[in-house]
């Protein structure tokens, strides 16, 4: 969550989030109802971005501005990636890499959280790019990463029943142990939705919204309570532990082409279409005061209901975003940065070195840790 920092934020302001509404059950499905479109066209010219080093020539060349790595001769090392690029004219003031690390005598559960996690998975058509990074707040001040990532299989291994999970969890950022919340809530919610994997996987295979926000809430009042009791057992305050959360749920059955998205407050989820940014952040409401972000949000383990929806179909080439804020507020504001991440992400999916050197792209004054799942949709 977005704390003070030696740097004035700025960006989108008074964040809300428009629903992608389930389609009407027919035998062909009407098309996804999508948020405000930022098209291609508006946004600046490629030339405007870090300039790239050539990639070498492949099948599926590396997009134009992510250098790839050079073949190298053997025995050589071959050459870096180097820093993640920058949007704006100059860079932010931070250092580019992990910083102070956490004292384990003040924290040793925050100290023993590593600054930076990548993960990734592959299931038939589907492909998963996943990375949660330490803010440059945290990192200049030797605070734990709040963010917390889950890629998890849900269901019996090797039938087509199951159900792939993707989670973001974001901490909120002022209270002092909600980087245990964010880690605890993204474990508890996977090991109460395997249960019932089957009933899930059902559910978006007949489009039973009402079936699916039933076991969803049941859920998060379930991981609402194992927040309490963790609490208490070492003796702190349940709000403590506050922390959103944001899941995506995809059948593993190629042919079911609808997806379930529940959330319990902010953050974001965007989807990358034929080269076209879909965005639910729609900026300021009316009235408020530019240059301020509101901080206020539903979290874990106060709130115990999530808003829940279906929604497809989706189509081959798709790529949905989940993310905390820490990505969707600058993906929300700044062209340049959308620009990038539609050059980076709108191809086939990078390996995991790129993907999370491509999340890393700075914008002065954005300083939150910054978490991304990313689905990368295949044929049926």
């Amino acid at each position: 969550m977005p704390e003070e920092t030696p740097e004035p934020a700025h960006g989108p302001t008074g964040a809300t989030y428009t629903r992608w509404p389930a389609p009407a059950a027919s035998a062909e499905p009407e098309p996804l109802e999508l948020p405000r479109e930022v098209s291609a066209e508006s946004e600046p010219a490629a030339e405007r971005l870090p300039a790239p080093e050539p990639a070498p020539a492949s099948p599926e060349p590396a997009p134009a501005v992510v250098p790839a790595l050079a073949a190298a001769d053997p025995g050589r090392v071959p050459a870096a990636l180097g820093d993640p690029p920058f949007g704006g004219p100059k860079p932010p003031l931070y250092a580019p890499g992990p910083g102070a690390p956490v004292g384990a005598r003040a924290d040793v559960d925050g100290a023993v959280l590593p600054d930076t996690v990548v993960d990734g998975a592959a299931y038939g058509p589907l492909t998963v790019r996943a990375a949660s990074v330490r803010g440059d707040s945290h990192r200049y001040h030797a605070e734990p990463r709040q963010d917390a990532v889950v890629v998890a299989r849900l269901g019996a291994s090797g039938e087509d029943t199951g159900v792939l999970l993707l989670g973001v969890a974001d901490g909120v950022g002022s209270v002092p142990r909600s980087h245990l919340g964010s880690h605890l809530v993204c474990r508890e919610i996977v090991r109460f939705l395997d249960e019932y994997a089957g009933e899930l996987a059902r559910s978006l295979r007949t489009r039973n919204e009402k079936a699916l926000t039933a076991v969803v809430n049941s859920a998060v009042g379930s991981v609402a309570e194992s927040l309490v009791r963790a609490a208490s057992t070492a003796g702190h305050r349940p709000g403590d532990y506050a922390t959103t959360l944001r899941v995506l749920l995809v059948p593993l059955d190629p042919a079911v082409r609808h997806r379930a998205l529940f959330t319990v407050g902010d953050g974001g989820a965007a989807l990358l279409r034929d080269g076209t940014w879909y965005l639910d952040v729609v900026g300021a409401a009316d009235g408020e005061e530019a240059g301020i972000i509101d901080t206020r949000t539903a979290a874990l383990p106060t709130t115990r209901v999530a808003e829940a929806h279906l929604f497809g179909p989706a189509r081959p080439g798709d790529v949905f975003v989940l993310c905390t804020d820490g990505l969707s507020t600058p993906l929300g504001g700044e062209e340049e940065m959308r620009g990038f991440l539609r050059e980076a992400w709108g191809g086939p999916p990078p390996g995991l070195p790129d993907f999370l050197w491509q999340l890393q792209y700075r914008v002065k004054s954005y300083d939150d840790d910054r978490t991304a799942v990313c689905l990368w949709e295949g044929g049926p």
